[in-house]
């Protein structure tokens, strides 16, 4: 802490600092900072055409290589193989592997999100699924009534926010309306940016659907941010 002592003597120094004639500093030019170099993508995230609708690849320099797919040491050696474990403050999603290792995946969650918490099921999983709308997003985003549940949903497809897959959670056998989907702009990757779901790249969640079981445990943790984000959708 600053003392009285102190602050008079420094004040001092600066008043009689200011009464000298101080040299004029030479102007520099303004340099731009020089942007993030991202090394090259991983060849899976080039474009997809083997499915119902395109993928395009993800572009490059804009998902930093902490967000990409990869295998690492498992963080969550208490929890069974095949379980997933959700980190919205980190911004990731992990799969539970054998002999301590674990696909991890960059994931974009929203600040709904974080009003749920804990366990939940994976009880199936759709590609290319109808996004329906449900009444409770409908009352807060009224333009999205053409897509509610009585309106049959928005089709599959380029556009619809769920993406090339969706990961349905239950608890207790009810529904709880999160979904873990596709259809993630590359730049929100790792960022708060839906309206609750967890959201990955098509490219990632394409992969992971293909490496999970239905029944697992899907659980997200707790967040330590604050919940002030606005949503995306």
């Amino acid at each position: 802490m600053m003392t009285r002592r102190l602050f008079v003597t420094g004040g001092s120094s600066t008043l009689l600092s200011a009464c000298v004639m101080q040299p004029t500093p030479s102007l520099q030019p303004l340099v731009a900072p020089e942007a993030e170099a991202f090394p090259p993508l991983p060849a899976h995230y080039g474009a997809i055409t083997n499915e119902p609708y395109p993928i395009p690849a993800v572009p490059e320099g804009v998902v930093p290589p902490e967000l990409w797919r990869q295998e690492v040491d498992n963080p969550f050696p208490l929890e069974a193989p095949g379980t997933i474990v959700v980190d919205p403050t980190a911004g990731f999603l992990h799969l539970v592997g054998v002999e301590g290792r674990a696909m991890r995946y960059g994931a974009g969650t929203g600040a709904a999100a974080f009003a749920w918490q804990g366990d939940a099921r994976l009880q199936f999983c759709r590609s290319w699924p109808r996004w329906r709308v449900p009444d409770s997003m409908i009352a807060r985003q009224p333009d999205l009534e053409p897509y509610s549940v009585a309106n049959g949903g928005m089709d599959p497809g380029p556009g619809n926010p769920l993406g090339a897959r969706a990961l349905y959670l239950f608890q207790n056998g009810v529904d709880t309306l999160y979904r873990i989907h596709g259809a993630c702009e590359p730049e929100y990757l790792g960022k708060r940016v839906s309206a609750g779901c967890i959201r990955l790249l098509d490219h990632d969640v394409i992969d992971l659907r293909q490496r999970v079981r239905h029944g697992v445990t899907v659980r997200v943790l707790p967040t330590q941010h604050t919940p002030e984000a606005a949503a995306v959708y």
